[in-house]
């Protein structure tokens, strides 16, 4: 990919904080328009990743560009080339929505009429609107993070950074920030740090592993598990059908395209050799002795299978 088609270029970028290496040389091209899910455990090297695209740390070796600007050397346009939202945002409690968003696009020296246009599209989008005179000292973790993000989107920048977004949010914050994110796709590229595995599978097109310092690999989602995909089949029978459950495993494990039957009351998992073979018969061959089943799918990875696999290598 050419440096003008990543919206985020690393070459050989790396960190050293003494005899810790923080970041191990890094080698990554994210495309423009996508949401990049940087994943990795906590102390993986996802916040020092971050810190250096931004400019707010020095790196050991190597250089980056976030749209097109090199972010590793000082170069002041590259303030206008990024948002930023850190894992843990401080806002000034007693300021509205309105006044803080008025503040920063001051400081991106916006005239008045931009700086209110743009106001009121960020509090729209982010669902602030009943907010916007409220005190954000007021606000649950979820409306801070919108607010948050509200406020790196300001000067409308192409590139998004996010580091940890919804690692401190209850179930009902996350769902907001989540589809917040979703909502900026192919508006904006995210760069969306997370340790929380489902987020980043429910909403990143792109996923990059980090561990112990170290990128294990970049793919895209689908790819990724597909690529890890398993042969499983896995059935539940209704309960007034399982005295007919004994004939079927019989049959199942009597096809020379099965490898396994593992049972577990009503529950059959079933592997396969033959995925094709498989989705012809079980199905038709279950229906035949008159079983009911309350489930019947073709079991795929998760991104937590997935992830667990490579970082215990």
């Amino acid at each position: 990919m050419a440096l003008a088609e990543a919206a985020i270029r690393c070459a050989g970028l790396s960190r050293r904080y003494g005899a810790v290496e923080a970041l191990k040389p890094l080698d990554l091209e994210v495309p423009a328009g996508a949401i990049f899910g940087f994943l990795g455990r906590n102390g993986a090297g996802k916040t020092t990743t971050i810190r250096l695209l931004t400019g707010l740390a020095r790196p050991t070796t190597g250089r980056a560009w976030v749209a097109g600007v090199e972010t590793t050397n000082g170069d002041g346009r590259a303030r206008a080339a990024f948002g930023y939202l850190p894992q843990d945002p401080a806002f000034y409690g007693w300021m509205t929505p309105t006044e803080y968003l008025d503040y920063v696009a001051r400081l991106f020296r916006m005239d008045a009429a931009a700086r209110r246009r743009r106001i009121a599209e960020l509090l729209a989008l982010v669902d602030l609107e009943p907010a916007a005179k409220r005190a954000i000292g007021g606000f649950s973790g979820g409306m801070v993070q919108r607010l948050g993000i509200a406020q790196a989107l300001i000067h409308e920048p192409p590139v998004l950074l996010l580091d940890e977004p919804t690692s401190s949010l209850d179930p009902a914050g996350r769902y907001e920030v989540l589809a917040l994110i979703e909502s900026l796709r192919e508006r904006v590229t995210v760069f969306f740090s997370s340790h929380i595995l489902a987020d980043v599978e429910r909403v990143c097109d792109t996923v990059g592993i980090i561990h112990a310092g170290e990128l294990l690999l970049v793919a895209g989602r689908d790819a990724l598990l597909a690529q890890y995909a398993t042969n499983v089949i896995a059935l539940e029978v209704d309960r007034d059908c399982a005295p007919l459950l004994d004939g079927f495993v019989a049959w199942v494990e009597g096809q020379p395209w099965v490898t396994a039957v593992t049972r577990e009351g009503s529950r059959l998992r079933v592997g396969v050799t033959d995925v094709d073979a498989g989705k012809r018969a079980l199905l038709p061959q279950a229906v035949a002795q008159g079983l009911m089943l309350n489930r019947y799918e073709w079991v795929r990875p998760s991104l937590e299978d997935i992830f667990l696999k490579l970082s215990s290598q």
